[in-house]
């Protein structure tokens, strides 16, 4: 068998199109045998050794043309493709020798050619080997004759630290760690100016430095710390970071108070700390920063005050609070911190409490009626249900005039709600002539005479009395009694209603005198 072994790579690869089932073979083999054809399935990545068949029946099974022939041949599928699934085709040889020559007799050219062409097509076989291995540079200056070392479990292979020989020393465990907090690690990466900001106040750093409990307490505030690291926040740590400051840091660092700085710790408070962060509120935080204020601070470091805080922290509240930061004015807060209830509920109402921040002196006044401050605070109920009828207090407000009308007249209104009454039996007691009352279960409407209750009734029919003595009034029609010979008839019923008077075989005489009569 004599061919010519091309310089084509024993390697080919598709991406099959819809129900294909042809794939040439760009490069000569021997053998129907010598090739092998893997699918990788698109939908998950599995890969599938397809079977040599001479008959292929599904897509599963192959044949092959072109053996022995220079230039190569194709495979058939036994079934259609599924549309992008990858077919690889390589050329595998045994890498052995079929044919050994005698020492003496005819040579056998024809074997040897097929023997040349063989070595060629296994070396062609080993470069693809080679090309799908990773491998060295031509040019390196440090893999050349690298050695693979000893695998170890659970270990990472790296280079060591001199650049000379890979090791398995990292553990999968500890890079399993890195990789969770990738996240943590783009976030510090993306303030990595404010780092360097911090770096340029050493100074202050190692005053801090000393604070390490405390400091292992902030360490896991990144998101913070990144919010700090700010021009206008390193301008006030650096103003923060003298003796005093970082004394009055340390009486801070108890668990509490770093419990309250985590709800301080927001991008809100965080604004309104470098709002606070200047000379003169720093020299008013020494003033505040002694043991009994910071017990107070505690007491306000929970959610509801912290968010009462971040009300408080505009720049006007800050100067009002600047006025405050006096040193009278401390035991004054001193004494409010611990009515902190009153507190929250005062800051509901921040814009009051910058007019009052003018009135300091006012405020120390106040401060000696603390007393009387608890006694308002423990009707805040009250006070709340005032506050959701703001509407009808508005109301009454823009009705004032009439308030003061109804004021002036209370005698009458009370008069008139000791007169008239409602309820469902009627009243047996505080009785006066003239009283109304309704009887809601007889939905009668009533009047006191002096001695008994009386139902007012309305009639629009006309009745009469013959006499006063009459003790039943009536209706015309049912007074009049016809006599002998006399008929009385009522014309238009329900309307213009007439009574006709007649006689039937009585005299003129006895007609005319009931005529008379009736008037």
């Amino acid at each position: 068998m004599a061919i010519a072994i091309s310089d084509t790579s024993p390697r080919v690869q598709y991406t099959a199109t819809a129900s294909q089932t042809s794939f040439t073979v760009p490069f000569e083999f021997f053998a129907d045998s010598d090739l092998i054809v893997k699918k990788t399935a698109v939908a998950d990545g599995a890969i599938t050794t397809l079977v040599l068949a001479a008959s292929p029946s599904s897509a599963t099974q192959y044949r092959v043309t072109g053996a022995g022939v220079t230039g190569g041949g194709s495979i058939t599928l036994g079934g259609g493709a599924t549309v992008n699934d990858k077919y690889t085709i390589t050329r595998n040889l045994p890498i052995s020798r079929t044919t050994d020559f005698a020492t003496t007799g005819i040579f056998p050219v024809e074997s040897l050619n097929t023997e040349l062409d063989k070595i060629v097509a296994m070396m062609q076989q080993q470069t693809v080997d080679i090309n799908l291995s990773p491998r060295a540079a031509s040019t390196t200056s440090t893999a050349y004759g690298l050695i693979f070392p000893e695998l170890v479990a659970n270990k990472i292979l790296t280079v060591n630290s001199g650049g000379t020989a890979l090791e398995f020393s990292q553990s999968i465990t500890d890079v399993a760690t890195v990789a969770g907090i990738a996240s943590d690690i783009t976030t510090v990466s993306g303030i990595a100016s404010n780092v360097t900001a911090v770096a340029g106040n050493a100074t202050n750093i190692n005053a801090v430095a000393a604070d390490a409990t405390d400091i292992g307490a902030v360490a896991g505030k990144a998101t913070e710390i990144g919010r700090l690291g700010t021009a206008d926040a390193v301008a006030d740590m650096a103003i923060l970071g003298t003796a005093d400051v970082v004394n009055d840091m340390n009486v801070l660092g108890s668990s509490a108070t770093v419990t309250a700085m985590n709800l301080l710790g927001t991008s809100d408070v965080v604004s309104d700390m470098n709002t606070l962060a200047t000379a003169d509120i720093v020299s008013d935080m020494n003033t505040l920063a002694t043991a009994d204020v910071v017990a107070d601070m505690n007491t306000l470091g929970t959610a509801d005050v912290v968010s009462d805080m971040n009300t408080l922290a505009t720049s006007d509240i800050v100067s009002d609070m600047n006025t405050l930061a006096t040193s009278s004015n401390v035991t004054n807060m001193d004494t409010v911190a611990t009515n902190i209830t009153n507190v929250n509920t005062v800051a509901g109402i921040s814009s009051n409490v910058t007019t009052v921040a003018g009135m300091n002196s006012a405020i120390s006044t106040v401060n000696s009626n603390s007393s009387n401050i608890n006694t308002v605070a423990g009707i805040s109920s009250n006070v709340t249900t005032v506050a959701g009828i703001s509407s009808n207090v508005t109301t009454v407000a823009g009705n004032n005039s009439n308030v003061t009308t109804v004021a002036s007249n209370i005698s009458d209104v009370n008069s008139f709600a000791n007169t008239y009454r409602i309820g469902s039996s009627d009243p047996s007691s505080s009785l006066d002539e003239g009283d109304l009352f309704y009887n809601s279960t007889s939905n009668a409407l009533k009047y006191y005479n002096g001695s008994a209750w009386v139902s007012i009734t309305a009639d629009t029919d006309a009745l009469v009395k013959v006499s006063s003595n009459d003790t039943t009034a009536g209706y015309l029609n049912g007074k009049l009694v016809a006599g002998s010979n006399i008929s009385f008839t009522e014309n238009n019923n329900g309307s213009n209603e007439t009574l006709t008077i007649a006689s039937s075989g009585a005299s003129l005489d006895d007609a005319t005198a009931l005529a008379i009569a009736l008037g």
